[in-house]
């Protein structure tokens, strides 16, 4: 039996290329090992030989010896994985698989640079295309039913080189996401589904796996009881582990309690915005924003970082929503932020919304990255959406609040989260935004004040 040579690439934008010859030793910590890979590798027949490119931190051998490429991408990275996909196709005659969201949700764009694409989750799919490929009938879609996570195969992480990437191992117990945030693309590309993975068997992996550990779950806690199993589990396993997941775990003091026993040092918490006609135009109305102070006060009691995601450009902003939110950063004491430019990516609600509208007006897709702005504002230009977003960055990330964020998360978190997670997030984040130019077109923008009548006060959002 012949044996197939898979080379399955993670292709990068041109930005993160760019910055990739300049990096520092606090980049590390944004070089998260390519999950989804290391399964669909594992997931392939005995006699298929997989080599893994992570374009992030390596180069693309174009003339290696392989029977099949494959690329698993976002929206962003597309033109970038079109490229590579034509190169391979059109100078070496070798066919092509594309998969991953974009694919999923844009299956004509990707087919016509592509052989084949997979749609959804491809693990149990791995198996029926290499025989296609063998047997030299490889089909245009592979599409089906998404595989049970019980069946997942143990991933070979010898595949990637660690020093590489972040000094942190990642790993996943659930999938997907129930709700239906309009803005979303992981529900989309889950079709609003949630599945968890056999805590067994989540236990047996991190038990091969190093101390600190990231859960790469798009909502850890969405069933409850689940979670309340899984935390019990692996809290003997003494892990320092860190996730993502929504504004309820503050409402829930034994989830909350049981999460911080397990080894929860830091969670990635979706915020969005401090405007509830935002919220719940985005079908997210159960984020609250007069409570958001309340939640981070008892994640940080709780000896939990967080870290806040914030989106910009919404129907109810307008260019005082900048000061505003940079405000309620500051008091609310947040440990890291994430202060992202709306981007409607394509398959969601959202996207549809404001194609119907005529809104679009951008369809390159490298710069559906959180960066670029690329609709029609309701209440700015799209020049003052993005300098703005830039501008809370820059000052967030400024110097002397940066310190004062690491001095201040002494107080709350251990020496070892501090060390490990805030400094290099911090730090690594306003190296990044320097050597991108964002943070000096951010401090070169002077965005309005805040509305007197409606900003953010901390007494009013119940922090003690």
């Amino acid at each position: 039996m012949s044996s197939v040579k898979f080379l399955l690439i993670h292709p990068a934008s041109a930005r993160a290329r760019a910055l990739r010859g300049r990096r520092r030793p606090t980049d590390r910590i944004f070089q998260q090992s390519v999950l989804p890979c290391l399964y669909v590798a594992a997931a392939t027949p005995p006699w298929v030989h997989t080599h893994i490119v992570d374009e992030d931190v390596e180069s693309i051998d174009f003339e290696a010896d392989v029977d099949l490429v494959g690329l698993s991408f976002m929206t962003l990275s597309a033109p970038r994985a079109y490229e590579v996909a034509d190169r391979f196709r059109r100078e070496r005659g070798i066919p092509v698989i594309m998969g991953g969201f974009h694919p999923t949700v844009c299956p004509e764009d990707a087919l016509s640079h592509a052989d084949a694409i997979c749609v959804g989750d491809a693990e149990n799919k791995m198996a029926q295309i290499m025989v296609d490929l063998r047997a030299g009938r490889l089909q245009r879609i592979y599409d089906g039913p998404p595989p049970d996570l019980a069946d997942l195969p143990l991933p070979n992480r010898r595949l990637l080189s660690r020093w590489r990437h972040a000094p942190i191992d990642t790993i996943q117990a659930t999938r997907g996401c129930p709700y239906r945030c309009t803005f979303c693309s992981v529900t989309a590309f889950h079709n609003h589904t949630y599945r968890t993975r056999p805590v067994e068997q989540v236990v047996d992996e991190l038990r091969t796996l190093r101390t600190r550990v990231l859960f790469v779950d798009d909502n850890l806690i969405v069933d409850r009881d689940y979670a309340m199993e899984l935390f019990a589990a692996i809290a003997p396993l003494k892990k320092r582990w860190y996730s993502q997941c929504s504004t309820s775990i503050a409402d829930d003091a034994e989830l909350l309690r049981r999460a911080a026993a397990s080894g929860c040092r830091g969670l990635f918490v979706g915020f969005e915005s401090l405007s509830e006609p935002n919220l719940d135009a985005w079908r997210k109305g159960f984020n609250r924003p007069r409570t958001y102070a309340r939640t981070v006060k008892k994640l940080h009691n709780a000896g939990i970082a967080v870290f806040a995601g914030i989106v910009f450009g919404m129907d109810d902003d307008t260019p005082a929503v900048f000061r505003r939110t940079l405000e309620f950063l500051d008091q609310a004491e947040l440990d890291f932020a994430a202060a992202n430019v709306l981007t409607p990516f394509p398959g969601t609600p959202l996207y549809d919304e404001m194609e119907r509208a005529g809104r679009i007006f951008e369809r390159d897709w490298a710069k559906y990255d959180f960066n670029h702005v690329v609709f029609h504002p309701q209440h700015m230009s799209a020049a003052t959406l993005q300098h703005g977003a830039y501008w809370v960055r820059a000052q967030f990330y400024d110097r002397k609040p940066v310190a004062r964020r690491i001095m201040r998360s002494l107080g709350y978190l251990d020496p070892g989260t501090v060390l490990h997670a805030i400094v290099p997030l911090n730090v690594g984040f306003r190296s990044r935004m320097g050597r991108s130019g964002t943070m000096q077109t951010g401090l070169e923008y002077c965005p309005p004040p805040a509305d007197p009548h409606d900003r953010w006060s901390p007494v009013s959002q119940g922090v003690e």
